[in-house]
């Protein structure tokens, strides 16, 4: 006996997909915050961007917003408009909460491996929130969900082997140790992905 798929499925509307964007980004930017008084790292864009801002100082937003730019021509060519649009605006939000989050959160004192458990869990929730409403926090997640509905590809497991790559190199940049830890982290966040949002699993439209 062969699974149906179901006739009628209901589409989100755009006010639960506008709560989506926003519960998705803060979850995500309330997991950055706990990375960054821990000083670990995580992969796809936010990686990059955190690497550069340990290294250089710069604000991890606007490093963010910038990396994400060459990843929108694929956004366009092979997700469509309306996941390009929900994806910016998740970006630029996320870009903003990132400044602003840092200044009302504060930590007397931070287990580093709590934080790379719960923070890695808390990106990871927020990412599948992101990703049942038809939406990303733009580069490598924009590749992952493609792969994943053209190939097969589970964009969590694509995105673990991304993230690898990405903290191999943030040996040069932070203490091994918070290396380790990060990909720990890494592995929470993705194994959250790849359990929760898997093909035909979940069948929400926007």
């Amino acid at each position: 006996m062969t699974a149906t798929k179901p006739s009628n499925i209901e589409k989100h509307s755009w006010l639960e997909d506008a709560l989506a964007i926003f519960w998705g980004t803060v979850f995500v930017s309330l997991g950055l915050v706990l990375y960054q008084h821990a000083m670990l790292l995580t992969g796809s864009s936010a990686g990059i961007a955190l690497l550069i801002q340990y290294a250089t100082g710069y604000a991890f937003g606007p490093i963010f917003f910038i990396i994400n730019l060459p990843f929108w021509y694929l956004a366009v060519k092979r997700m469509g408009w309306p996941f390009t649009i929900r994806t910016f605006l998740a970006v630029a939000f996320f870009s903003l909460l990132s400044r602003i989050v840092p200044g009302l959160v504060d930590f007397s004192s931070l287990n580093p491996v709590y934080a790379a458990i719960v923070g890695g869990g808390l990106m990871g929730t927020g990412l599948l929130i992101l990703f049942r409403h038809r939406a990303g926090l733009g580069g490598f997640n924009v590749l992952a969900l493609y792969l994943q509905d053209n190939h097969g590809i589970r964009a969590g497991y694509f995105s673990l082997a991304v993230d690898l790559t990405i903290l191999a190199v943030s040996f040069f940049v932070v203490d091994w140790r918070q290396v380790l830890l990060s990909v720990i982290g890494a592995a929470a966040l993705n194994m959250t992905v790849a359990i929760n949002h898997r093909p035909g699993r979940y069948v929400g439209m926007s």
